[in-house]
């Protein structure tokens, strides 16, 4: 008795503190989407490296297997998100992991590059799938506040991934076949037991569809396409720390190479500490347009330093680039509130699955666009270019206030 006791005295505490989700359904869910981004940050980290340094295939050959297959695999999350909004999202989403896992395990017999598209598109066909599946499974059990419960799991997500490439980094140290194909395996066995924990998580209650409906309702919401644009746009600022940001440190500024690994150290600690915090009051569409208005202010002013950075003396670009990062995190923080609450609000309860499959794409299309604008903005202009990409993301941040109440305009639907 007295060790049940100090266990429910210790989860009331950590429950207090924010640390784990007050119920058994958040937990197991948050346990498993944890143990999924070990193993995505172990994949992401190392996967690259394994098909060239173990495989042997060409660079060019790699790169556009994986760009490829990442388009490919947008292609699921609509019919998906129907066919969990009709079957259930807790058992989508634990076939698609499960696929996911079987997939990247299947990745330690290729030897070509066919073979190499065939697993790889399999399993961004099942990333997607589980994306489509995740979001109404989050609006469920994140019950009456979604996008606090869709907060925590950022934050939480940004440790687990940077677990999974710590691991990773190791991997790559040692450079051998066997240390990379334990990687890969790895990363299917951590795919697996996420599928396992999923299991802890109960059956979300089915929401019938009208019977006069649409059988695809996401696709002629004309407001929801254009937000799902606009936010696919704004998303190109996560692309900004990790592939513009080192590029610039590196080539055109007189900061040291070191100070490439601080930002994203000082921009991980931000989320993971803060982004729950930024969500607070963010429980409503009008609240999340204004949040997103806050955003792209925030990129406009960062991108703004980042750009001084680049005339600076060394001391002084370190500093003008950890103010310049600092608030492009404020930035993302607001813009993942906005991005969770809309992603619900805006969307009908028989279709939550179906319209989170349309609004992953906007994002999966911002990851494959987000690299060669950025590289050709601001690397290739320089300053000024700097100065166009926060404009571009200022203009997106006052436009999707209007665009939410065009929604709430002409909804059929109660808005979330």
């Amino acid at each position: 008795m007295a060790g049940e006791d100090t266990g429910r005295g210790l989860s009331a505490w950590l429950v207090a503190r924010g640390l784990i989700p007050e119920t058994r359904p958040k937990r197991a869910f948050a346990a498993a989407t944890f143990v999924n981004q070990i193993g995505k940050g172990l994949f992401v980290s190392g996967a690259a490296l394994f098909f060239t340094r173990s495989v042997g295939l060409p660079v060019a050959q790699v790169g556009f297997a994986l760009g490829a297959a990442a388009l490919i695999g947008l292609a699921a999350g609509i019919p998906v998100g129907r066919l969990a909004d009709r079957r259930g999202p807790r058992e989508v989403f634990r076939l698609a992991v499960v696929v996911q896992a079987l997939s990247v395990a299947g990745l330690v017999f290729v030897h070509s590059f066919p073979s190499l598209i065939a697993f790889l598109c399999v399993a961004e066909l099942a990333v997607s799938a589980g994306t489509a599946a995740r979001g109404p499974l989050t609006r469920a059990l994140g019950a009456p506040n979604p996008t606090r419960f869709r907060s925590y799991l950022r934050a939480l997500n940004n440790i687990a991934v940077g677990c999974g490439a710590l691991a990773a980094g190791v991997v790559v140290q040692l450079d051998t076949r066997t240390a990379y194909v334990s990687l890969i395996l790895g990363t299917a066995v951590l795919f697996l037991l996420s599928a396992v924990v999923a299991s802890r998580i109960p059956s979300v209650p089915l929401v019938a569809a009208p019977a006069e409906g649409s059988r695809w309702p996401a696709l002629k919401d004309r407001p929801y396409v254009a937000l799902t644009a606009l936010d696919g746009i704004m998303t190109i600022e996560n692309q900004v720390l990790v592939f513009a940001l080192p590029l610039w440190i590196i080539g055109h500024t007189d900061a040291p190479r070191w100070f490439v690994g601080a930002s994203m150290a000082i921009n991980t600690a931000l989320v993971v500490f803060l982004q729950v915090r930024f969500s607070r009051g963010v429980d409503n569409n009008a609240a999340a347009g204004r949040s997103a208005r806050r955003a792209g202010v925030a990129f406009l002013l960062a991108t703004a330093l980042i750009a001084v950075a680049g005339g600076a003396p060394g001391w002084i670009a370190v500093l003008v680039v950890v103010l310049g990062v600092v608030v492009h995190t404020m930035g993302e923080l607001w813009h993942a509130a906005a991005s969770f609450e809309l992603s619900f609000g805006l969307a009908p309860e028989h279709a939550q699955g179906q319209y989170s499959g349309l609004f992953a794409i906007g994002q999966g299309l911002s990851n494959a666009i987000g690299p060669p604008l950025l590289g050709v903005v601001c690397l290739g202009w320089g300053e000024p270019g700097w100065l166009v990409i926060g404009v571009l993301f200022l203009v997106v941040g006052q436009v999707v206030p209007l665009v939410v109440k065009w929604s709430d305009r002409t909804r059929a639907h109660s808005p979330a």
